[in-house]
Order: C-alpha cells, then sequence, then structure tokens
C-alpha cells in the first residue's frame, strides 16, 4: 500500500504531469443549469485545463491531494488589480488630496520626472503580482499611478511586467498606460488643465504595438489590452485612435470614468457634459470598454452604460475608503450592466473587496436583503471573465481554463461556517487562501510564490515607498514638509517628556 502524495511534495511552480486531482469538502462547479456547489467533491486537471469536476473521479489520475475542510472555487478575475505600490492609502486620512501630492503644482508640472528607477518598477510589477496571487486572484489587469511617473508608463516596465508574469504564473491582460494631459495647480492653487496630444499619441502608437506583440505570450497567459490613464487626462483624438487599436486588434479598452469629483468637473468644463455622455456622442461607449468606478455615474449615465454593453469595475474597498460608494451594485445589475470586480489598492484582497462591497450596496439600498455573497461572488469570477471574453475563465467545468483558487474553511477561518460561500464573504479575508493554480500551474500554496522571495521584497518594497515619500514635498502645492503632508496619526512621543504614571 502506498502512501498517498503529499500536498507539500507538488512541486511549487510547476504544472504536475499526467492527470492530478484536488479533493476537498466544497467545490464550486459550473454547471450547463447554472452553478452548483458540490459537497466532498474534487477537481481533475491535465495540463492546462480542467477535465472533470464532481464528487469522484472513476479514471486514473497521478496524484490525488485532499485539501480537507476547503473550498475549491475558479480564481479571481481583477479588473484593476494594482501593480504598483499603493499611494492611495497616503490619502486615506490626509486631505484634500491637492494639498498631498495627488495634483501637481506648476512648477513641478514643467520639471517632472520619474521618481523611480526603471529597475524599481520593474521589482514592483513582480511584487504586485505575487500578492495578487496571495489573495486568489488568477487573472489580473494591472493598474499603477502615474502621480509620480514623468507622464505615462513605459513599454520597458511592461516587458518586465510579462516576464514576471511568466515567471510567477499569473495571467495578465498588459498595457502601459498613456495620456495627452492632465490636471495642475496654478500658481493660485486652481486646477487647470493641460495638454500634449502629440506626446500622448506617441505613447499611444508604442502601447499599441507593444499590445499586438505581447498578445498570446507565454502560452496564452500574457494578453493585450490598451489602457487609456484617466478620462480627464484625454483628447478626442487620442480615445478615437484607442478605441480603432483596440477594434483592428480585438482587445479590451480600460478607462476610468465617473470615479470622482475632480474629473467631474474637468470634464464638464472641458466639453460640457459627463465623461460617459462625452464617450456615447463620440460613439466610443461599447463592450469592450471596461470602466472604473461609476461612483459619479448618473442615472442617464447609467442608461447609457447598459445600451453600449459596458462594464464597471467596482472597487468597492477603495471607493469606500475615500467616502464615495457605487449607488448601487443592485441598481447597476438591475439595468442589464455588467459588474465586475477590481482591488485597486493594498491589500488586493478580493474577499475583502466582495465583502466590503455588500455592505456598502445593502448601506446604499436602505435594505439587508439588497444583493447576496454568491451575487459578489460571480461578479469577481463570471462577470470579469465575460467582460474579457474569455467564458473558460472565472468558471470550473471541463475543458475550462485550470485557474483555481483554493480556501481554508478551518484553521484560518475564525467565523463558524453556514455555507462556504457566504462564510467566505461574510467572515474571511484573502489570508485563507491556501493555494493559487493558475493554468495548472501551481502559483501560490499556503503564502509561498514561485518566483519570489516575500520576506526580502516586503523590506525592499517598504524601502522603495519610503523614498518615494521622501520625494512629495517636491510635487506637492506650496512644498511643505513630508511631517505636514503626512502627519503622524499621534504625536511621536519624546523621550525626554514626561511619562504618564
Amino acid at each position: 500500500m502506498t502512501n498517498a502524495p503529499r500536498w507539500s511534495d507538488l512541486p511549487l511552480g510547476k504544472r504536475p504531469d499526467g492527470r492530478w486531482a484536488l479533493r476537498a469538502r466544497f467545490v464550486i462547479a459550473d454547471m450547463p443549469h447554472g452553478r452548483r456547489l458540490i459537497e466532498h467533491g474534487e477537481v481533475v486537471m491535465e495540463r492546462d485545463r480542467v477535465v472533470w469536476v464532481g464528487q469522484k473521479f472513476e479514471g486514473e489520475v497521478s496524484a490525488r491531494y485532499d485539501m480537507g475542510e476547503a473550498l475549491i472555487g475558479p480564481g479571481f478575475v481583477d479588473l484593476d488589480a494594482l501593480s504598483d505600490l499603493d499611494t492611495t492609502v497616503l490619502g486615506m486620512d490626509n486631505q484634500p488630496g491637492w494639498r498631498k501630492g495627488r495634483v501637481w503644482p506648476t512648477d513641478y508640472a514643467a520639471r517632472a520626472y520619474e521618481m523611480y528607477s526603471p529597475e524599481e518598477l520593474a521589482f514592483q510589477k513582480r511584487y504586485a503580482f505575487a500578492q495578487l496571487l496571495l489573495n486568489g486572484i488568477t487573472s489580473a489587469l494591472p493598474i499603477a499611478s502615474l502621480f509620480y511617473r514623468a507622464w505615462g508608463e513605459t513599454v520597458t516596465e511592461f516587458e518586465a511586467a510579462a516576464e514576471a508574469a511568466e515567471d510567477l504564473g499569473l495571467r495578465v491582460w498588459l498595457g502601459p498606460a498613456y495620456r495627452s494631459g492632465g490636471v495642475i495647480l496654478d500658481e493660485a492653487g486652481a486646477m487647470q488643465p493641460i495638454f500634449d496630444e502629440e506626446r500622448g499619441l506617441a505613447e499611444l502608437a508604442e502601447a499599441a504595438s507593444f499590445a499586438g506583440r505581447v498578445h498570446g505570450q507565454a502560452q496564452g497567459l500574457i494578453s493585450g489590452m490598451l489602457a487609456p490613464d484617466r478620462v480627464e487626462t484625454c483628447t478626442e483624438t487620442l480615445l478615437r485612435q484607442t478605441f480603432g487599436h483596440a477594434q483592428d486588434m480585438d482587445l479590451p479598452v480600460r478607462l476610468h470614468m465617473a470615479q470622482g469629483d475632480m474629473e467631474l468637473q474637468t470634464v464638464r468644463r472641458l466639453h460640457g457634459v459627463t465623461a460617459p455622455e462625452w464617450l456615447d456622442g463620440l460613439g466610443l461607449l461599447s463592450s469592450r470598454l471596461i470602466a472604473p468606478h461609476a461612483t459619479v455615474a448618473t442615472d442617464a449615465d447609467l442608461d447609457r452604460y447598459a445600451a453600449n454593453g459596458v462594464t464597471v469595475a467596482h472597487c468597492p474597498l477603495v471607493s469606500g475608503r475615500h467616502g464615495s460608494m457605487l449607488k448601487s451594485f443592485s441598481r447597476l445589475k438591475a439595468k442589464g450592466i455588467r459588474v465586475g470586480m477590481g482591488t485597486d489598492t493594498a491589500p488586493p484582497d478580493m474577499v475583502l473587496n466582495m465583502a466590503t462591497g455588500l455592505i456598502v450596496n445593502r448601506i446604499a439600498e436602505g435594505r439587508g436583503d439588497a444583493g447576496s455573497a454568491a451575487d459578489f461572488y460571480d461578479a469577481a469570477t463570471i462577470a470579469g471573465a465575460d467582460a474579457l471574453k474569455r467564458p473558460d475563465l472565472g468558471r470550473l467545468f471541463p475543458g475550462s481554463k485550470a485557474d483555481i483558487a483554493v480556501f481554508d474553511m478551518a484553521d484560518r477561518m475564525i467565523a463558524p461556517r453556514i455555507d462556504p460561500i457566504q462564510t467566505l464573504v461574510y467572515g474571511a479575508t484573502g489570508r485563507v487562501t491556501r493555494a493559487t493554480i493558475v493554468d495548472g500551474r501551481l502559483s501560490m500554496r499556503d503564502g509561498a510564490v514561485a518566483g519570489i522571495d516575500l520576506h526580502d521584497a516586503r523590506n525592499r518594497a517598504q524601502a522603495q515607498f519610503d523614498g518615494l515619500v521622501a520625494r512629495y514635498p517636491e510635487r506637492t502645492f506650496g512644498h511643505p514638509s513630508v511631517s505636514e503632508i503626512f502627519p503622524p496619526s499621534y504625536p511621536f512621543h519624546s523621550v525626554s517628556s514626561e511619562v504618564p504614571s
């Protein structure tokens, strides 16, 4: 009698040979008649595909790993995945943003420079991708801030991002962000839009070339996308050419809009309408558009989204941290708008985002039965996959991609279990993720990610972040000190001061 294979012996970062199976107390299965929960089930994989989902596979497998009291489900699809060191956390208790380095003053805009080196930017992609895998995210559309950039993102750093995704085993849609302009503060502190359309069009050409070149690389792990930065930083010409390239190459476009007051005021000043109305008038709203965050979208804007098949990337955690919310998830769904999920902050915790989204939805609706754990689980899996036109992702069925997340339902779960999906959403965070499998490869197991030393990486990330914060006075209106921009929550205790008894 041979011993059962040990989970710890499954090679990290490798795709096992032959057919192999994962067993657990609970398995999500996507069947022709809908999504179902299987108790004491298993998933069988061969190379990059699922070949069977059910209670007991009677065929031959090379190995069967029993995960015990766990939930096996499809990996999450993150439509707005953080890919740098998150600077939004600096603005949670430090407001208003325009006084805290979130809008460039005129004197800095004239000499804006890259605050990170190419090597630091490449490391950040690798580090961020590892964090996604730690949280059960198997497909991601990276997003980063441009506030610390000279202008847009570069092809060089995205070539490094493609290499990192392949090394770590993460499915990604890549495209450097580009823009035609931005908003700056004049000498009086008033916000003024500025544009350099030629620069933006040059960046678009490079981004489109890159997207076409990487699309399908790493045995399909890497796809291209087009990612104009924010709607208020784009001109009509830039957007028309963006959607023209996307149509020709059949790529998704992600464009942040209807997400905040600064954008709302700037677009109305420039075009006299809201951003969705402006794009609708240009004939650019379409089913290939993924639009985070829709928190300031009007009723008419939402109707435009519904009529044109636009997907909203819902990022409730980062929105809620800054006092805004989608109004509401249930309302958008009732209008027929596809709502996928994004994380867009640190930690990139999709479980926490589902919980936050459900809570905020019920507050927005004013009733305790608005939405369900299953609704948000589906948004984080099925809806994101459908936005990318990938029915083989975000689901588990014979023929689907072997993109899987395994969640602990015992040792790491504090809340008593009622139902695995409700317990995951109501009672957990992404820290209960035990394993992440992408394309049939074990990319993360029990907190270890293939291809990166996370302890060393965390120290390196903190050092880079500290260096960036030290430069904030350069890009902040009036150039106050770091301690003025980001005062501590409580004054630091002085050794010479009196210690209370």
